[in-house]
């Protein structure tokens, strides 16, 4: 750990959560109990006691890639000239309902200086809701399991330091300068705004985005969609007339740039009183469960919950929401979430971790076979972050499995662990990140990575996919140990042999075989031949190792192995 970094989590300790409630105004009567690694304050709050509570969990957080602390820092409307530097498992908000409501005129850094400015294990770090001002623009050095969101930048956005990265994602945004994407490998971006994007390395996707570069795959490594097909934004916390509420966006289609750019932001506001406030330190399965029967939402506040059965979400239109992070861990063999097939159910902002006990799928959602619509109303899942292994030894056959029809996912990140506790072939075994059975499903920005079998499975028709990366397994221990009859390996993207429709735009394979065997995989995605079955910018990727990935789609493209880097399809 750094000397300096050091210092400030002495005083940290030292001084201990007391630095919460002494850096803010008495809360008045009301306030729900966020509890004490919720951080709150108000534009009366000296910049001063602002930076004594947050500099040291900063500090903290830097470089605390598997810890068990999380965090939120919560800012009601006003402004606050204070920097802010984000570390793992750390989120930032605003709390007005546009995020010009809240100006942070401080420099908002999310820095790789902790790995010598390589970002690509830069994850679990978010920003949403606010207007950073600052002069110098905002610093987001990230890669997978972070996500910007709702926020107005006054100059510059950069992605990435003097190293590398593998990012990332941002939606509904608005940077009135340009975008420094630099040595970021890939990148998702939707619904904003910039002034112009600059660099990307090898796949680069923009949806709905004013000022997105133009297209030119594969001499660029960019992919342009120029509307949003169909979306409801993330739901946010806001704080408007003394009171708490969650604001639900509306539903939108075929839409471009911000939400909330021309008019205040669409939605409407869910009362906080009709929440179930959860904390790590009180709350069980069945208190969750006994608040979701009841007809009560979600907030997670920042922890770690043990879960000895499954959240069962029964209710339409049920808000499940997390702040810093709250990560739940399914410790019976079940899944951690089971969401039934009903309407307008939404979930965002959690971290999950498998445990010992295999889990035959972390999240389940609706049912096999299922026949209802939700087309008016859909199911949503925003920033959902799922690991095998990593933080704790863990096992799940799949990580999200989708069976219900017009699902709308965005932001997911699925990883089987390349490292940190428990990552071993014979250890933190996982077969699948993401099972699609459902009609009708779209996905914005899918990260799958390291999982044993095919990654993604998408058996569902009329599927859409904007924008996928994927890491094959490094582990392998030898060929025999990956494939499947006369097939070496396994694809990492999978459309089902009875798809007729599919389309999917942006997609990445990369391979990186660390045993020194010569591993292959006969190809990086895998399709049906049909009309219906539409693929665009294709890419696989050898990153390093021995080995390699002989075609990238089927039986075509050419190999990526040793001194081959890259091959696309367009």
């Amino acid at each position: 750990m750094k000397s300096h970094s050091l210092a400030a989590l002495l005083l940290f300790l030292a001084l201990g959560r007391s630095l919460a409630p002494a850096a803010v105004a008495p809360a008045p009567a009301g306030t729900p109990d966020f509890g004490p690694n919720v951080f709150i304050f108000d534009a009366a709050t000296p910049a001063a006691d602002i930076q004594a509570a947050i500099a040291p969990v900063s500090a903290r957080m830097e470089a605390n890639q598997f810890g068990s602390e999380r965090y939120a820092v919560l800012f009601k409307p006003g402004t606050y000239d204070v920097p802010i530097k984000l570390g793992f498992y750390m989120q930032v908000c605003g709390l007005g309902r546009n995020p010009d409501d809240t100006v942070i005129a401080g420099r908002i850094s999310a820095s790789a200086q902790w790995m010598g400015r390589n970002a690509t294990c830069n994850f679990w770090s978010a920003v949403e809701n606010l207007y950073a001002s600052h002069s110098r623009g905002m610093l987001f050095a990230v890669s997978q399991g972070t996500e910007m969101r709702r926020v107005h930048i006054a100059h510059s956005l950069t992605l990435a330091e003097d190293g590398w990265s593998s990012g990332g994602f941002f939606a509904d945004c608005k940077i009135d300068g340009p975008v420094g994407s630099y040595s970021q490998q890939q990148w998702f971006a939707r619904g904003s705004r910039f002034n112009r994007w600059s660099n990307g390395v090898w796949n680069q996707v923009f949806v709905g985005c004013q000022g997105a570069p133009a297209e030119n795959f594969p001499a660029q490594a960019y992919t342009v969609i120029d509307r949003t097909p169909i979306i409801r934004e993330k739901p946010y916390l806001i704080f408007e007339g003394g009171r708490y509420a969650v604001m639900v966006p509306d539903l939108r289609k075929e839409t471009a740039g911000p939400s909330w750019e021309s008019a205040a932001s669409p939605g409407q506001p869910v009362s906080i009183d009709q929440f179930h406030i959860a904390r790590a330190d009180r709350d069980t399965a069945a208190t969750l469960n006994a608040a979701l029967r009841a007809g009560r939402h979600l907030l997670f506040t920042p922890g770690l919950y043990p879960l000895s059965e499954t959240l069962l979400v029964t209710r339409p239109d049920t808000i499940v929401l997390g702040l810093g992070y709250p990560t739940l861990m399914p410790e019976g063999g079940a899944p951690a979430i089971d969401i039934a097939d009903v309407d307008g159910v939404k979930v965002g902002g959690l971290l999950l971790d498998a445990t010992r006990r295999n889990t035959r799928t972390m999240v389940q959602v609706g049912r096999a076979g299922s026949t209802v619509s939700h087309a008016d109303n859909p199911i949503c899942l925003y920033d959902l972050f799922i690991r095998i292994g990593g933080a704790i030894e863990g096992r799940a056959d799949c990580m999200v499995t989708l069976d219900a029809n017009q699902v709308i996912a965005e932001n997911l990140w699925l990883w089987r662990a390349d490292h940190g506790k428990g990552a071993g072939w014979n250890d933190n075994r996982n077969a699948h990140g993401l099972v699609v059975n459902g009609r009708d499903v779209v996905i914005y920005g899918l990260f799958v990575e390291h999982a044993q079998g095919y990654q993604t499975v998408w058996n569902g028709e009329n599927g859409r996919l904007y924008f996928y990366q994927s890491e094959m397994p490094y582990d392998v221990p030898g060929q025999d140990d990956w494939k499947h009859g006369t097939v070496n390996g396994f694809a990492s993207y999978k459309v089902g042999d009875r798809v007729t429709s599919h389309e999917a735009w942006g997609l990445g394979v990369y391979c990186y075989f660390n045993q020194g065997l010569p591993i292959w995989a006969d190809s990086a995605i895998e399709a049906p031949v049909g009309p219906g079955i539409k693929l665009h910018h294709l890419t696989s990727i050898h990153l390093n190792g021995s080995g390699g990935i002989r075609h990238v789609l089927n039986d075509q493209g050419t190999q990526v192995q040793k001194g081959t880097l890259k091959a696309t399809l367009k």
